[in-house]
């Protein structure tokens, strides 16, 4: 072989080479690294339609990065998500509820402070900037972030009109002051004392939707330091400025439920809140924004609206938050590519296709405004605003802990004070494991 044969081919040796690497380059570029990678993402409550189309658009801008998404049910996901992570087979990404911080912390990676070519990044400051506040106080531990909301749900008031027009009553009570008026022209009993129509499902533990919730949000309204400040201890049957507020509020809800009190609208024999209301023998209940849709396929004749919850003070307006948000596991293999993913999820773009999908009321504040007007949404998107929570170290046992009290007051197995003082003392051996 000559000498000018060769070089020609070593020449189209490395024209190919440089060919072939310029491809590779530009392939990462483009598609955010060569290396394939498969996520896996569980959730529970949202199907698969709820993140079909984000999940696509990522992938468009992230060509090598596969997500598969697994729907469980409430019942199997927490305990099935703990099992998986500990036998390391678990997910990259996951929903994870707003009070799950003190409980589960251990298993989810903060958000990392740079990660490469994330055209949706997120800082402490812009978290602040973009998300309603309660967000920070419950995806934020120690300056890292831990988790991105998609959205944030609060209780509103649902009411029916056809029994608040034959009432006489022209719009739907906004204080509790209100709520007392209404409750007793809305409430019918028969000639036995039974509760035919009632004005309020308030009072018990056991059927009525989120009662503890309920409770819970009355407690704040009212100024109750849930916890001590260094979150070591319950505190909320605590006096505070010499009134002990927590008992108070106690007192006032499972008054609806006592049928020697003016506000006896409720009590264990009456059917379970949602399936009252849509039968039409309930006047008020109060419940999440996703309750809007279960009433409807349930009575798609009933004449009820939405209102915002009732409040102690108008000029304090209080709400109780109750959301899921989305996090990545300490596990993951590829935290980096799950963050990009998750920030993509939580970005403006990203999150109106998953609340188009959903109905739910933006955790955005930017977003805010474009649900203000929507008959079902409107309010919850702007009480999401006035959100509050509190310290949590375990939420499933806690409402079993707050229904347990709400019980022992109704079956006159406690009074009032020793019944709250018994479940501040079981949330703080809670706290202190």
């Amino acid at each position: 072989m000559n000498s000018n044969k060769l070089f020609y081919i070593l020449v189209g040796i490395i024209v190919i080479a440089v060919f072939i690497t310029i491809v590779l380059i530009l392939r990462n570029i483009g598609g955010g690294g060569s290396t394939p990678v498969k996520l896996q993402f569980w959730g529970v409550f949202d199907d698969r339609n709820a993140f079909d189309k984000v999940i696509s658009d990522f992938k468009t801008q992230n060509s090598n990065v596969d997500i598969e998404y697994r729907m469980f049910t409430f019942e199997q996901y927490e305990q099935g998500f703990v099992n998986a992570l500990a036998a390391g087979v678990g997910p990259d990404i996951l929903m994870i509820h707003n009070t799950w911080l003190p409980k589960h912390g251990d298993k989810f990676a903060p958000l990392p402070t740079d990660i490469p070519d994330d055209k949706n990044p997120f800082t402490l400051q812009s978290f602040r900037d973009q998300f309603v506040d309660v967000t920070y106080q419950d995806l934020v531990r120690d300056s890292q972030i831990y988790g991105m909301p998609l959205y944030v749900d609060t209780l509103g008031l649902y009411y029916n009109k056809d029994l608040f027009n034959s009432a006489g009553i022209t719009r739907p009570p906004q204080t509790w002051g209100e709520v007392n008026a209404d409750v007793r022209l809305l409430t019918k009993l028969d000639q036995s004392g039974n509760i035919t129509q009632s004005g309020f499902s308030l009072g018990t533990a056991r059927n009525i939707n989120r009662s503890t919730d309920i409770l819970m949000d009355m407690m704040i309204q009212s100024g109750v330091q849930m916890t001590s400040a260094d979150q070591h201890s319950a505190t909320f049957g605590a006096g505070i400025d010499g009134q002990y507020v927590g008992e108070i509020a106690v007192q006032y809800y499972t008054d609806f439920a006592n049928p020697r009190n003016p506000n006896y609208s409720w009590n264990d024999s009456q059917h379970y809140s949602v399936d009252a209301f849509t039968e039409g023998t309930l006047a008020m209940m109060v419940g999440y924004a996703h309750q809007s849709q279960i009433v409807r396929s349930k009575a798609p004749r009933l004449n009820f609206a939405v209102a915002p919850m009732p409040q102690s003070s108008l000029a304090d307006i209080r709400n109780f938050a109750n959301y899921w948000a989305v996090a990545v596991t300490s596990k993951s293999a590829h935290p980096i590519e799950a963050w990009k993913f998750v920030n993509y999820l939580a970005s403006r773009e990203g999150v109106t296709t998953y609340l188009n999908a959903t109905k739910r009321p933006s955790a955005r504040r930017d977003l805010i405004d474009l649900q203000r007007n929507d008959p079902d949404l409107g309010v919850f998107a702007v009480q999401a605003l006035s959100a509050r929570s509190w310290y949590q170290a375990d939420n499933t046992a806690i409402e079993t802990i707050f229904a347990d009290m709400i019980d022992d007051i109704n079956f006159n197995r406690l009074p009032i004070r020793d019944a709250v003082s018994r479940a501040e003392s079981r949330v703080t051996v809670l706290m202190q494991r």
